[in-house]
């Protein structure tokens, strides 16, 4: 099966659907998300039925029959072009981003750049056989065959870059896949599978946007193959034990507590700026960032003082606006377990080294 990637064309950011064997439908039902800056209404998006998740499993289950049979070849040449594609669009992918998730422009024009260069990257990957036998007797030989018709669950926080790696890790690898973003975010994900039309054959990327229903609809059906889902613990658990009535293969990345320890032989003035964005980037709202800090107590007063001055050059405001930092908590849901966090400091007597208010609209 020969893979011609065509050249792409720009996308049209301002209407969305689901992409389902190729083409953009809708549904008789939408709904739309918040800007979190401003609370405007964003774009109608499609609430997808059992009857979508049906012909989008079947689609993706009759291309698994060609697109597993490509050579990894032919599967990095339509990756390559689609990377460029998204280059070509990464303006509109920016502003779209920061429109549904709330993070400040710069942050969202990085995440589309670290999209593209996740697809370079992970092409470049070989993946050969093992003999990991051979005598006079035999000679056993170790495979990695296309597992088959993949559903990625993908979160609120990162919804550009995290679907990408799961899109390139099925697709590389032979596989075919349905994207599901978050209900708070599903504007991006169906833009990059509406581009993905324009590189591969219809079935083999594809993308629901739905509501809270829609994950078990992914997680239960019989011909998914195989479950990614980024996002919580919770939800996590709740992803094994619907994959496990029909023994899906699952893969589940979940919620971070990390902590970062300082030395004493640190220099103060380098590293505050580092800990300081890698506690705070995207307002916090990501499992990678610092969640506890454990500071030598030689330093600890001027580590202390210095981070609490950096902290204070760190603009908050609408994502668009010039030099912002903190954009928006993306939810409602996320906001009130941000102002639980709050009333921790008083009912464990904290002690507060740079004070604020909660802004509740």
């Amino acid at each position: 099966m020969a893979i011609v990637p065509a050249k792409g064309s720009p996308l049209d950011f301002t209407t969305f659907h689901n992409t389902i064997n190729g083409e953009l439908t809708s549904t008789s039902t939408t709904r739309h998300t918040i800007n979190p800056a401003n609370f405007k209404a964003n774009p109608e998006v499609p609430v997808a039925t059992h009857e979508d998740v049906d012909r989008a499993v079947k689609s993706a289950r009759d291309a698994f029959k060609k697109w597993s049979k490509t050579t990894f070849a032919e599967r990095r040449a339509a990756l390559s072009a689609y990377a460029d594609a998204i280059d070509a669009n990464a303006d509109a992918f920016a502003k779209t981003l920061t429109m549904e998730q709330g993070k400040p422009l710069n942050q969202a024009s990085t995440e589309v750049g670290m999209a593209s260069m996740c697809i370079r990257t992970m092409t470049e990957i070989e993946i050969k056989e093992n003999v990991i036998e051979e005598n006079d007797d035999r000679k056993i030989i170790q495979r990695f065959l296309p597992i088959g018709v993949a559903g990625a669950i993908v979160p609120w926080n990162f919804p550009v870059l995290l679907a990408i790696g799961k899109i390139v890790s099925a697709v590389y690898t032979g596989n075919t896949i349905i994207v599901k973003p978050s209900p708070f975010t599903p504007y991006c994900g169906l833009k990059l599978a509406e581009l993905a039309t324009q590189f591969f054959p219809q079935g083999v990327i594809q993308c629901l946007s739905g509501d809270d229903s829609l994950g078990p609809m992914l997680t239960e059906h019989p011909n998914i193959d195989k479950i990614t889902f980024t996002g919580s613990i919770t939800t996590g658990k709740r992803v094994m034990a619907s994959c496990a009535k029909t023994l899906k293969s699952v893969t589940l990345e979940l919620g971070g507590n990390d902590p970062a320890i300082v030395c004493d032989d640190v220099d103060i003035d380098a590293i505050i700026p580092q800990i300081g964005i890698l506690s705070y980037l995207c307002s916090s709202q990501v499992c990678m960032m610092i969640k506890r800090l454990y500071v030598h107590e030689k330093i600890y007063d001027e580590f202390l003082e210095k981070l609490v001055a950096f902290t204070k050059t760190l603009k908050v405001g609408d994502g668009n606006e010039p030099d912002v930092f903190f954009g928006p908590i993306q939810n409602k849901m996320q906001f009130e377990k941000a102002k639980e966090l709050f009333t921790s400091i008083t009912t464990d007597n904290l002690k507060v080294v740079l004070g604020g208010s909660i802004e509740d609209s």
